[in-house]
């Protein structure tokens, strides 16, 4: 067994073991292999050790890896990065999902390029709950906002929020965050009911993963823990 499938494993296992503790379903979390930075090698010896869904982090990254990997079946892009409304429409013929929905002009530029290329397109809202300068992500309030827009974007399926906290050495003070933002998911859903889809929560990274699961993620994104580390 390669190093990558060991890691896999590993990282597996920690998820079930943090969702058995809070009494949940490890088969309610997904395990999105955040692939940005990494060769198409690695993410081919990830998919071979069973891991489906990839996370990227900009479009032009994106679109040089995925042409060589199309041989491989049933592989699902995710873009986790930051998304200028001027690439929306590559981004929306390339990804999947987007997890990084963040102001009102994006949506209406990702709407737009999905009516275009005839696909609903599932987008997570990305909030900011630390207020952090160099970090994307829309406040509270436009959070709210932008809920409340979504059914006018019909080519558009809010299916849950998504954050990127502060990095903190401990993992236990990173908790917080994420029970900031289940809580705002379920001021949300009580606002307005069914306003979130799928109810996503994309939370947690290499080192405080199992706090989000803990705190009810149901996607974690994982990229060190898996590949090793970032050149």
């Amino acid at each position: 067994m390669d190093y990558i499938a060991e890691n896999i494993q590993s990282i597996r296992e920690r998820m079930a073991s943090a969702a058995l503790k809070c009494g949940r379903s490890p088969d309610e979390i997904t395990l999105l292999a955040i692939s940005k930075t990494f060769p198409k090698e690695l993410i081919a010896q990830a998919a071979q050790a069973g891991i489906k869904k990839f996370g990227e982090n900009r479009v032009q990254e994106a679109e040089t890896k995925m042409p060589e990997l199309r041989e491989i079946p049933g592989l699902e892009w995710h873009l986790v990065g930051h998304l200028q409304a001027n690439k929306a429409k590559r981004a929306v013929e390339l990804f999947d999902t987007i997890h990084s929905l963040d102001s009102l002009k994006l949506a209406s530029r990702l709407n737009q390029a999905s009516i275009e290329s005839g696909k609903v397109l599932s987008v997570l809202l990305q909030a900011d709950l630390a207020g952090e300068e160099s970090k994307f992500g829309a406040d509270p309030v436009e959070t709210r906002k932008i809920v409340e827009a979504m059914p006018g974007f019909g080519a558009l399926r809010l299916d849950g929020l998504m954050i990127i906290p502060p990095y903190l050495e401990d993992p236990g003070e990173v908790r917080p965050y994420f029970a900031r933002l289940r809580e705002l998911a379920e001021k949300l859903e009580s606002e307005q009911p069914g306003c979130l889809g799928q109810k996503h929560l994309s939370m947690g990274m290499s080192h405080d993963f199992e706090q989000a699961i803990l705190e009810g993620a149901t996607i974690v994104r994982i990229g060190t823990a898996i590949f090793g580390a970032r050149q």
